[in-house]
């Protein structure tokens, strides 16, 4: 059985808090964590996730839940399906910043002693990289061969550029949109393509685009 949106929202926070603390939430945390209004409503969700054998929870303890074998195989075959690509960046630390270069009407060069740090782009681990491959983005510059980094999140704005897992099998680039009937619009930046309509509980965002690397020549 499929995760609805919500039910997906309340295991990742439960996976991610006990990444974080190495033990699992109360249902307090979880509701706070997760503006749920009640402890009833984080008590069906948990309900769900048990029934779906995606946790196990222990009677009469306190912060009893635990993660059940059949969501570390998933995050596993995850793993494995994910493409090469898909990876932690590694970059170099910084580059000599010797000044700005005019695209349009010629500037002085001033030359300085500042210094660009990669790590600026990167993140703090949260970050990886992706390949594009195809044309969906060339209106917003984004090129087949360009390589974009990514940052780790759902939390993202109409008109961001994000990663999304459509259907939890296709993953996209595009702009996102949350859309009156409650479906989300993955739009392409390019004149030739159409949208993709996708409803909530079938989307999960992966990441927004933080920048475009583009390597010219070798």
């Amino acid at each position: 059985m499929a995760l609805t949106r919500r039910q997906k929202e309340v295991l990742d926070f439960i996976a991610h808090f006990v990444q974080d603390n190495q033990y699992s939430p109360s249902y307090e945390e979880i509701a706070t964590g997760l503006d749920l209004a009640s402890l009833a409503t984080v008590h069906k969700h948990i309900q769900a996730l048990e029934t779906k054998r995606y946790l196990k929870r222990g009677f009469n303890q306190s912060r009893s839940i635990e993660l059940a074998e059949k969501y570390f195989q998933e995050q596993k075959q995850f793993a494995e399906r994910a493409p090469a690509m898909m990876r932690p960046v590694a970059v170099m630390p910084s580059v000599p910043l010797l000044g700005r270069i005019a695209a349009g009407a010629p500037v002085e060069a001033v030359a300085g002693n500042a210094t660009l740090e990669f790590g600026d782009f990167a993140g703090a681990g949260d970050t990886y990289a992706l390949e594009v491959r195809g044309d969906s983005m060339i209106d917003d510059h984004i090129m087949s061969g360009d390589f974009v980094l990514i940052k780790r999140t759902r939390e993202v704005r109409d008109g961001d550029i994000v990663v999304a897992l459509v259907g939890g099998a296709e993953s996209t680039l595009k702009r996102f949109y949350r859309e009156p009937d409650g479906r989300a619009r993955l739009q392409p930046a390019n004149s030739a393509m159409g949208p993709i309509l996708v409803p909530m509980d079938q989307l999960e965002i992966q990441g927004k685009l933080l920048a475009v690397l583009r390597k010219y020549g070798r």
